[in-house]
């Protein structure tokens, strides 16, 4: 395996009876990027990132690490690796303290290194204060924040996080958010692979998207190309009710339209042209009769491209 791809799936398909989750994904992931792999529910996210942190085993095909195979070379797949995947469990009488001490230990590190690591960690993932508290008396956001600080001990070169702010609240969501950003900061040499279902949270994190439906590739690519990298403007044109395949197709018919595609009550428009163009779509838009109250630019350009491909891929 290229040494350029810490983490690569390869032909990678798991089958539970006759429901396909993956279904022949290949993805190479770049070293010291911060890839954002997005998919709706169901996708085939946490079962690729089970595969990956051998878990679960795949029907066929490979998944590596490091440049080994997670099934068949699995300490060295997963030497170097730290993960939060699922729901985090510990054993709630342990404080967060004797928690990091307890896994330095599995992994062989002196007390020394415990120690230091442990006190830059918790400061890390802000939860210094609650280092001697019991973990039974922590909130969902408290215990993530402690999974995440122990997916770093013994200093990773690889990090696979799945859906780390699924189930918290408002401010939970912000503080995770916050501290994933201080820790890409902080160690530029890091490769980050991070399932999510958020737009808006891929594109204030990642450099990088990944998009998969049905357990196939969609997508794979920087941000900024994705986002940016059409001369066509998104625009969103909502209507009264919901507009059926009629107005699908009328709409995606008008001058400059290059497509258009039904997101709930609203017809997201990929349109390319001047003012000029414009002025003359809203009154073909108006002459269509078919109720539109509203016409204005997108302001999520990735969220449009993901509907567009989820779309073309059901």
């Amino acid at each position: 395996m290229s040494s350029d791809y810490p983490i690569e799936f390869v032909d990678l398909r798991k089958e539970y009876g006759q429901f396909i989750a993956v279904d022949g994904l290949n993805l190479q992931i770049k070293r010291n990027s911060f890839t954002g792999l997005l998919g709706p529910n169901g996708a085939g996210k946490s079962t690729s990132l089970k595969i990956l942190t051998n878990l679960i085993h795949a029907t066929s095909g490979h998944a590596y690490l490091n440049g080994a195979d997670v099934t068949t070379d699995t300490k060295n797949a997963l030497m170097g690796v730290g993960t939060v995947v699922e729901t985090p469990e510990f054993y709630l009488y342990l404080t967060p303290r004797e928690t990091f001490r307890y896994i330095g230990e599995i992994y062989g590190m002196s007390k020394e290194s415990i120690s230091s690591e442990t006190h830059a960690i918790l400061e890390k993932v802000k939860m210094s204060e609650w280092a001697d508290k019991r973990l039974g008396t922590f909130s969902k956001g408290m215990r993530q924040r402690i999974a995440l600080g122990l997916s770093l001990m013994n200093d990773p070169r690889i990090i696979i996080l799945d859906e780390p702010t699924s189930g918290l609240d408002p401010r939970g969501m912000a503080e995770m958010r916050e501290i994933l950003k201080n820790i890409r900061n902080d160690n530029n040499d890091l490769t980050i692979l991070m399932s999510s279902h958020m737009m808006h949270e891929v594109t204030d994190l990642c450099d990088r998207v990944a998009m998969i439906n049905h357990g196939k590739l969609l997508l794979h690519d920087d941000i900024e190309r994705v986002i940016g990298g059409s001369d066509a403007r998104t625009l969103v044109v909502k209507t009264v009710g919901v507009p059926d395949e009629s107005v699908i197709s009328a709409i995606s018919g008008l001058g400059n339209v290059k497509s258009a595609f039904r997101s709930g009550n609203e017809v997201i428009v990929k349109f390319s042209g001047e003012k000029e163009e414009e002025a003359e779509l809203f009154r073909q838009l108006a002459q269509l009769n078919v109720g539109v109250y509203s016409i204005s630019e997108s302001e999520n350009a990735l969220e449009n491209r993901y509907l567009e491909l989820i779309k073309e891929s059901r």
